[in-house]
C-alpha cells in the first residue's frame, strides 16, 4: 500500500487525476471504476479540463460505478446516475452507453447485482478503481459489521450514513434506506485502486490503514490485501 500525502484537497484532486490519466493513456480502452460523493469531484474536474484541452480522451473507455441508492429513479437529482452525468459524463467524450450505474429501479435487486458482477467480469475486470472513505472506514456502502458480503448486493443504510446523506435531500425522510453496492471482493478485483481522503474527520479511518491489522469493523483495511493500492490524502487526514 502506497501513501501520497498532499497539502490540500486541490493537490489530492490533481494527483488522483494524474494517475487516472496515466492509466487511460497507457490503455485507451480502460475499464474505469468510479465513485460518487464530494471527494472525487475535484478529480473529475481535473479530468474534464484535460479533455477540454485535448490531452485526454475517454472515447474508448467503459465505466462501472460503485453503488446506487435503492429504490431511486436515475432522473432523481440525488441519484448517483444523475450525479455522474452532471459531474463527469456530460462533460467528456465518453459514450453514455458505455457508462454503467446500478439500476436503482430494478424490479429484482438480487438479479441486478448478479448481472452487474457478470458484466464487469465480461468486460475484463476494472483496470483502475477510485474510492472515497467514510469516517468509519466504510467503502462504497460496505459498512462496518461482523460480516461483509463479497459480491455486489442490496444493503440497508446505517443511521449514521442516512444522517450524513440527509444534507443532500429536502428532509431526512427522503433519504433512501437501502442501496445497491459493490462488495469488498468485487472492489478488490480491480487491477489498480486509488483511495482519496481529505480532512481531519477521516483521520481515524486512515490511521487504521497504517498498521498491520485487518478488521471488518473498518472495511477499508481489507485494501491491505490488494497488491496495487495508493492512498492519496491531505495532512489533516494523515496526521489528524
Amino acid at each position: 500500500m502506497k501513501f501520497i500525502v498532499c497539502d490540500n484537497y486541490e493537490e489530492i484532486s490533481a494527483e488522483g487525476a494524474k494517475i487516472f490519466a496515466e492509466q487511460i493513456k497507457k490503455k485507451p480502452n480502460s475499464i474505469l471504476g468510479l465513485a460518487t460523493g464530494s471527494t472525487p469531484v475535484g478529480m473529475y474536474q481535473n479530468l474534464i479540463q484535460m479533455v477540454k484541452e485535448g490531452t485526454l480522451s475517454f472515447k474508448d473507455c467503459r465505466s462501472f460505478n460503485l453503488d446506487e441508492y435503492y429504490p431511486i429513479s436515475p432522473d432523481n437529482d440525488q441519484s448517483y446516475r444523475y450525479f455522474m452525468n452532471t459531474n463527469l459524463f456530460n462533460h467528456i467524450d465518453m459514450d453514455i452507453s458505455n457508462t454503467r450505474v446500478l439500476n436503482g429501479l430494478a424490479e429484482d435487486a438480487k438479479a441486478e447485482c448478479v448481472k452487474y458482477d457478470e458484466e464487469i467480469d465480461a468486460a475484463g475486470g476494472i483496470d483502475i478503481q477510485v474510492l472515497g472513505i467514510g469516517h468509519n472506514g466504510h467503502i462504497a456502502f460496505n459498512e462496518p459489521d461482523e460480516k461483509l458480503i463479497c459480491g455486489t448486493h442490496l444493503t440497508s443504510l446505517t443511521e449514521s450514513t442516512i444522517n450524513a446523506n440527509a444534507r443532500f435531500f429536502e428532509k431526512k425522510e427522503d433519504v433512501p434506506t437501502q442501496s445497491l453496492t459493490m462488495g469488498m471482493a468485487s472492489i478488490l478485483k480491480a487491477k489498480k485502486i486509488i483511495l482519496l481522503a481529505s480532512g481531519k474527520g477521516k483521520h481515524q479511518a486512515i490511521a487504521e490503514l497504517l498498521d498491520d491489522t485487518i478488521t471488518t469493523s473498518n472495511p477499508s483495511t481489507l485494501l491491505k490485501l490488494h497488491p496495487d493500492t495508493t492512498i492519496i490524502c491531505d495532512r489533516d487526514a494523515y496526521e489528524g
